[in-house]
Order: structure tokens, then sequence, then C-alpha cells
């Protein structure tokens, strides 16, 4: 498989070890491509819904993939969420090539770009963090009963039906949160000069130019890895909202296998060293 080489790869909201997860698919990009630099922005790992019971091997390939780019030279930071915000305790340290942070800020050919999970802003996660879990087990179930109506849908030939973003576009609370949580991001980064802010959190993909009397900023949003399939890919001073659903893939499973050995053997040296 011929890879693609990409200056910058930022995905969020991939959400391992629930049963909404598309860790094959995210594998299957990840495979195709070779980043510089790959910035995973929040929710990577579930650890709110964490299952000893579910943690199937498609979903260790992805964690091992992405320790295979970071041995290969792909410098990889791990930015927190309100999902893995148990990791928010190891914050600013690093492993080789791979950091964990709370917040990245990266110059990019001159300008600057300002980089959070976006939980920050919600005030759901930080006030009563007990309705948020719940609501997350709910959606978990919610994708996981889609994915089954969506497998009748494709064997009778139709399209495919996405109740998540049905319910987010008709209840008027679900659009006003998300158009705060885009006001919000967008006004504090002109405020502190950034060119771009960057976000995950509410699992809309989006790339647009906001403005204010005070200034302009382009806000991206990298979507999700449970409902849009979405990464940001930034090359050659443009960005570029990368959607799986519009490509194909074929799996190369002597390439798979060489990967999974070096991961194993660059995770057996790390456990050893410590």
């Amino acid at each position: 498989m011929k890879k693609r080489k990409v200056e910058l790869v930022v995905l969020s909201d991939v959400h391992l070890g629930t049963y909404g997860s598309h860790a094959e698919e995210l594998h299957n990009y990840l495979s195709s491509i070779k980043p510089q630099t790959l910035v995973l922005n929040g929710d990577i790992i579930d650890i709110w819904q964490f299952r000893k019971s579910y943690f199937p091997k498609e979903h260790l390939k992805v964690i091992q993939k992405i320790i295979s780019l970071a041995a290969k030279g792909t410098k990889v930071h791990y930015i927190t969420g309100n999902h893995d915000e148990m990791l928010r305790k190891f914050s600013d340290t690093a492993m080789g090539n791979i950091s964990l942070v709370d917040k990245l800020i990266l110059e990019l050919d001159g300008k600057t770009a300002w980089i959070f999970h976006g939980d920050v802003f919600d005030a759901s996660v930080n006030h009563a963090k007990w309705i948020a879990k719940l609501g997350g087990k709910g959606y978990d179930y919610l994708i996981l009963c889609n994915r089954l109506v969506n497998w009748c849908l494709k064997k009778l030939g139709k399209e495919p039906y996405s109740f998540s973003k049905k319910i987010k576009a008709s209840v008027k609370k679900a659009v006003k949160h998300i158009s705060d949580f885009e006001k919000t991001a967008t006004a504090l980064a002109i405020e502190n000069k950034y060119d771009y802010v960057i976000c995950g959190h509410i699992h809309e993909p989006k790339i647009i130019v906001k403005e204010t009397a005070k200034g302009k900023t382009t806000y991206l949003n990298s979507g999700d890895w449970v409902e849009n399939l979405t990464a940001l890919e930034y090359n050659k001073k443009r960005w570029k909202l990368y959607n799986y659903e519009e490509t194909n893939y074929q799996e190369d499973e002597n390439l798979f296998e060489m990967e999974d050995q070096l991961s194993k053997q660059l995770l057996a040296s790390i456990l050893i060293s410590r």
C-alpha cells in the first residue's frame, strides 16, 4: 500500500473500548498515511466506559499502530480529553516521540495553531460528571443499535441512517450547544491572536473562518471515529477535512503483521526499562 505523506494529522474522539468505535477503519486510515506529526486530540481511549471484557484486537491494533508510527519517526502528541481525563495526572510527560499534554500550540508556516479537546467549555462534564457518564453509556448503546439498523439497510440496498445526527439536528438545545461551543472557542482564539483553533469533543467535523470586530481565526473540529470517521490534515499550508467513507482501502495483512511485531517489541523494551 502506497502511503500518503502528510505534515500534520489531527484526530479525536475514537473512544476505543466502546461498541461504537470504528477502530478497524481508523487502523486502515493510519496505515495509509505517513504523517510528520500526529495529534490525538482527546477521548482516544474511553476510560469512562472501559470494560475488561470488551477491548477487541481491532482496538489494540490502533494503539499498536500509533506506537509503530512513533517508532518510525512520527511525533505523536496525545492531548487529554474528558473520557481519558485520568491521564491528566501524567500530563507534560514524554517518552521518545510520544508526549502527553492537556493542550498544544504549534507553529505552522508562520501561523499559530491552538489545539485542545474542548471539554473545558462543557458544564455537564465539569459540574455534573455522573450525568455526563450516564449519557455516554446511552450514546454508546444508541450507536450500537444504529449499526444493527444500518447493517439491515445495507442488505436492503438502502442508504445508512444516523440516529444521533437526527437527534442533534432536531433538538434545539443540542444545536445551541454546538453553536455556543464554536463561538466560545473562536472568541478566545481571536482574543489570544491564534490563527487556528482546533477542537474535538462535540463530534461535529468542520473548517470555518470566524470573524468578529476584534479579528478573525479559523475554527477546525476533527469530528470523531464513532459517527463521522473524519480527521484533519494539514499539508502545504492548507487544511483538509478527511472523510474515511469517501475512500476505499485494501488491507495488506503482511504489513499489519510486521507492524504488530514492531509494536510488541517496543512495548516490551519500555516495560523492561521501567
